[in-house]
């Protein structure tokens, strides 16, 4: 495949998830901008402990089913078996509508021991009861994303993004409107709900597997697998989460839940403003690497194509969100969130590197490689954890920002080194340089703002300017088109036409790469 055409395919990724992720980012600050006007502080920070609760125990319970079930779907499909594709499905479905059940039961064993423990207040028990229901449909939700993204259904993850995000806003702001304090846990419930319902509407229109019998064999296989990387993911994942976990913790104990609040915000805003760029790379270059993972020489390319359009789209977002940061947390949340902008300065320096790390993340999932990616993941989860743990009595709230960059601090020379050895990657030149210069130019305008805002503005704006110019440029000519308008032009036409064409593969039954 040319360089011009992977740039591409890349961006043309980029543009349908992209235009989603930006519609669902909205619609999520939207339900957060209500529930800080209507709850303030310490009711977003109560939401943000019970989210984090729910993503603890949904990730406990889907065993890591959703991103192996991706990676086997993904690998069956690139070899156009109809039979290898079947298996692949069948032992997903199953295997999750079990896990579901398992999850959202033990859970709901639980709900006396998690309300004390986790919220400290035992008359909580039934309002975390009503969670297991969460925990069963973000298990069951996930593994319909995890279908669609291994058979690179890009539309249809686009189409659910949006229209589950539009449904949760209207259920969760509507509970927090009707109910105020009381809707708590309906909040919490809206998003998971709206998924499972939107995401099981465009797996049922998929190509049915009836007619395909998989043997029973190849199911135990499937789930051999889906079990054997699964309990490594998931260790991965519950490590992940339990950090969070632990920092809001610590946070609520050690500053109240005021404070709380503020670091819910910033981490609110840090997940999901360049969530474009990341999702993009979980539905298109994941399955993309792992059909390719037997050639190291186009793993390597495929590799630094995705980090330079990665770090490309990111910096002038990056620049543009760190030098507005006062005003934009006043303006999705309120006037009472100030705070928030000090560690998100921090945040931002972090998603630098979070932003380069990504694909090399995803190179050791699709290499298969459970104990490195265990590894690399579990020992910045503890940097994060320990880091603020250390830092709170010290900087306050903003030691959460700071233990944020240091995880990645950490996180991006280990899975560099890993992919290295596994796949020889070697940085390309431009994503070095590029890196290194957004870098510096985060770090400038980040400590020029914490000696004054309006100067640091009037930094950064220019230069998140000059990063979008050269960003476009470098872009368009990367993908081989000869102007701005043409290259606008051709990714609209190749962005509408990419549905089509992938129910027309998935039809006849022939799955290919190069979709």
């Amino acid at each position: 495949m040319s360089t011009g055409h992977a740039y591409r395919q890349i961006l043309r990724a980029s543009s349908i998830i992209g235009g989603a992720s930006v519609v669902n980012v909205l619609l999520g600050l939207l339900r957060n901008k209500a529930a800080a006007v209507l709850l303030g502080p310490a009711g977003v920070g109560l939401i943000g402990l019970l989210q984090s609760l729910v993503a603890t125990a949904s990730t406990v319970a889907a065993l890591g089913f959703g991103n192996v079930g991706t990676r086997q779907i993904a690998e069956a499909a690139g070899t156009g078996d109809d039979v290898a594709i079947a298996a692949a499905r069948r032992a997903l479905a199953i295997g999750t509508f079990v896990l579901a059940l398992v999850g959202a039961g033990v859970f709901w064993a639980l709900r006396d021991l998690l309300a004390v423990r986790v919220l400290g207040d035992a008359r909580l028990a039934d309002e975390v009861g009503w969670l297991a229901l969460a925990v069963a449909l973000t298990v069951a939700a996930g593994s319909q994303v995890a279908l669609l993204t291994g058979l690179r259904r890009i539309g249809d993850i686009a189409r659910v993004s949006v229209s589950s995000a539009a449904l949760s806003t209207l259920l969760g702001v509507g509970a927090l409107w009707l109910w105020r304090g009381d809707a708590l846990t309906a909040f919490v419930l809206a998003a998971p709900v709206a998924s499972f319902l939107l995401g099981h509407f465009y797996v049922a229109r998929l190509p049915r597997t009836h007619a395909v019998r998989a043997p029973f064999p190849q199911l135990v296989a499937q789930w051999r697998t889906l079990a054997r990387l699964g309990l490594a993911f998931v260790g991965t994942g519950l490590v992940g989460h339990l950090g969070l976990l632990l920092v809001r913790t610590l946070v609520q104990r050690e500053l109240g839940t005021h404070a709380l609040g503020q670091f819910q915000a910033s981490w609110t805003v840090s997940m999901t403003y360049i969530g474009f760029v990341l999702t993009a790379m979980g539905t298109d270059f994941y399955p993309r690497l792992t059909a390719a993972m037997r050639d190291r020489a186009e793993a390597m390319r495929i590799v630094n194509d995705q980090s330079e359009v990665a770090l490309l789209l990111a910096g002038p977002v990056l620049l543009g969100a760190l030098s507005l940061s006062p005003w934009l947390f006043e303006l999705l949340f309120s006037s009472r969130f100030q705070e928030a902008a000090t560690v998100f300065r921090w945040q931002v320096l972090g998603d630098v590197i979070r932003v380069s790390a990504w694909p090399l993340g995803l190179a050791v999932l699709a290499a298969g490689d459970a104990r490195s990616y265990v590894l690399s993941e579990s020992l910045a989860t503890v940097a994060f954890v320990g880091l603020t743990w250390l830092g709170l009595p010290v900087l306050g709230v903003k030691a959460a920002g700071v233990a944020f960059l240091g995880m990645y601090l950490v996180y991006l020379p280990l899975v560099y080194g890993f992919v290295r050895y596994r796949i020889d990657l070697r940085w390309r030149g431009a994503v070095m340089r590029y890196l290194a210069s957004l870098a510096v130019a985060t770090a400038a305008v980040s400590a020029v703002a914490e000696w004054d805002v309006r100067v640091g503005a009037l930094l950064g704006v220019p230069l998140a300017a000059l990063f979008a110019v050269h960003g476009a440029r470098r872009l368009r000519s990367g993908a081989g088109f000869g102007t701005p308008l043409g290259h606008a032009g051709q990714l609209v036409h190749e962005s509408a036409e990419e549905p089509c064409a992938l129910e027309a593969k998935n039809e006849s039954g022939s799955y290919t790469r190069d979709v």
